[in-house]
């Protein structure tokens, strides 16, 4: 069964910084778009970032970012570890929220009809 968890959520001031981790089981993600979204309370999710499979001869997967995240936050992915990361710089009180990690039909376009796989979320709070 193809399983991810989502840690490193938390409490972070205005300007911060703060790393997401997902861990993945049942598949290997570096064969997979992963992708994560975030869901603010009464609202549906976001699709935030996503990066596609690594390809032949260990080409990086391409990466995906909506407008309101792209220069501040990263997304990565960790062979060996099984592991994606989303690197969250410069954060903003907007960005408050539960951020999901995913496995996706396709990267782009990041939206929630293509979700394959969800995970249960961290919470990300961002304020002084």
């Amino acid at each position: 069964q193809w399983q991810v968890a989502e840690s490193g959520g938390g409490l972070v001031q205005p300007g911060g910084s703060l790393r997401l981790s997902c861990a993945a089981s049942g598949f290997p993600m570096d064969d997979h778009n992963i992708g994560w979204f975030r869901q603010e309370s009464g609202k549906e999710p976001e699709g935030i970032a996503c990066i596609s499979p690594t390809g032949p001869s260990r080409i990086p997967g391409r990466l995906n970012y909506a407008d309101s995240v792209k220069g501040r936050f990263t997304i990565s992915r960790d062979a060996a570890k099984n592991t994606a990361y989303l690197q969250m710089n410069s954060l903003k009180p907007e960005d408050t929220a539960t951020y999901l990690c995913t496995v996706l039909t396709f990267c782009e376009p990041l939206q929630r009809r293509f979700v394959e796989v969800w995970g249960r979320g961290t919470p990300v709070t961002v304020a002084s």
